[in-house]
C-alpha cells in the first residue's frame, strides 16, 4: 500500500484526511499552523517537521492549500516539497489555482521525475467532511489510474476531464456556475418573502425542477435561517473568481453574471463579512431593499 502525504488541513483539507486515515491508508501530515496537526496525529497519523520531509516518506502527495503563491511555497519553497520528494512519487493538487501556472509547475516537478495532477475540489465542508467530492483531475491516464483508491476515499464524482491544467480549468466553469447559481437562488427567495411565500415551502417545490440547483437545495435553507457559517467562504470565493476573471479575459469570453457578484461580493468584503459563507451573497441584495431574508415578512 502506498504511503500518503496530506499538506493542509483547513475547511476541506480537514475532512479528506480524516477520509483518507478512515480508508485505512497510511497518512503523514504536514500544516502551516502545526496546532492543527494533534487531531490527526491523534487519529493515527505521523506528523512531519516540513513539506519536504513529508515528500521524502511518501509516494503520494496530496495538497490541498488556498492560492497559487501557497501552493508555489509548498512545492518550491524552502523546505518544499520539491527538495523532498522522490523519482516516481506523485503529487495530487487539490487546490484552486491558476491553471496556467498549474501548467508550469507540473512540468518543474516532472522534470523532477515525479508525477503531477491537478485535481480541485467542489462540494464544501459537507462533501470533504461526508467523503462526497467532486473531483475533476487533469493529468495522464496511468497517473489518474494510480490516485484513484486514494481518491475515492475523499470523492463520490471522480472525472479524468484532460490533461496536467485542465482539472483548474474544469473547476473555473464549477466556479461560474456556483456564483451564478447563488445569484438565482438569492433573488428568487427575496422574490418569493416579498410575494408572502413559505420561503422553506417555495424551496420544496422547486428544487426537484427545471430551476433546481445544489446551491438553492444546500445553501437556500441555510440562508432563509440566517445561517451563513461558512462551508466557502466569500474570501475564498472571491480568490476564485478572480481567477475565473483572469482567464476569461485572457480568452475573450464575456462573463458578465460572473462579473456582477464579484462586485457584489466586493462590497460585503468591505463591511467585514469575507469569513461568512459564499451564501452570503443574498446580504448584498437584502441592503438594496433595506429587508432580511427570513425576517421582515
Amino acid at each position: 500500500m502506498e504511503r500518503i502525504g496530506f499538506i493542509g488541513l483547513g475547511i476541506m483539507g480537514r475532512g479528506m484526511t480524516h477520509n483518507v486515515l478512515k480508508a485505512g491508508w497510511d497518512v503523514t501530515v504536514w500544516n502551516r499552523s502545526a496546532a492543527r496537526m494533534e487531531e490527526f496525529i491523534s487519529a493515527g497519523a505521523k506528523g512531519a517537521s516540513s513539506p519536504a520531509d513529508l515528500a521524502a516518506q511518501c509516494d503520494v502527495i496530496l495538497i490541498c492549500v488556498s492560492d497559487t503563491p501557497d501552493v508555489e511555497e509548498v512545492l518550491f519553497g524552502a523546505n518544499g516539497v520539491s527538495a523532498g520528494v522522490k523519482r516516481g512519487a506523485l503529487v495530487v493538487d487539490h487546490s484552486t489555482i491558476s491553471p496556467q501556472k498549474t501548467v508550469e509547475m507540473a512540468k518543474r516537478l516532472n522534470a523532477q521525475g515525479a508525477a503531477f495532477l491537478d485535481a480541485p475540489v467542489s462540494g464544501g465542508s459537507e462533501g470533504a467532511k461526508n467523503g462526497t467530492l467532486s473531483i475533476m483531475v487533469g493529468g495522464e491516464a496511468a497517473d489518474v489510474e494510480r490516485a484513484l483508491p486514494v481518491l475515492q476515499a475523499c470523492g463520490k464524482t471522480i472525472t479524468h476531464v484532460g490533461p496536467q491544467g485542465a482539472g483548474q480549468t474544469v473547476k473555473l466553469v464549477n466556479q461560474i456556475l456556483v456564483v451564478v447559481n447563488q445569484l438565482a437562488a438569492s433573488e428568487a427567495l427575496l422574490f418569493a418573502q416579498a410575494g408572502g411565500l413559505d420561503l422553506a415551502k417555495t424551496i420544496e417545490a422547486v428544487k426537484g425542477g427545471a430551476a433546481g440547483s445544489w446551491m438553492l437545495a444546500n445553501r437556500g435553507p441555510q440562508m432563509i435561517v440566517r445561517d451563513f457559517r461558512p462551508g466557502f467562504t466569500i474570501d475564498l470565493q472571491q480568490k476564485d473568481l478572480r481567477l475565473v476573471l483572469e482567464s476569461a479575459d485572457a480568452l475573450g469570453v464575456p462573463l458578465l453574471a460572473t462579473s456582477l457578484v464579484f462586485q457584489l461580493y466586493r462590497t460585503l468584503q468591505a463591511q467585514g463579512l469575507g469569513g461568512d459563507g459564499n451564501h452570503g451573497l443574498v446580504k448584498a441584495l437584502e441592503q438594496m431593499m433595506n429587508v432580511e431574508l427570513g425576517k421582515n415578512h
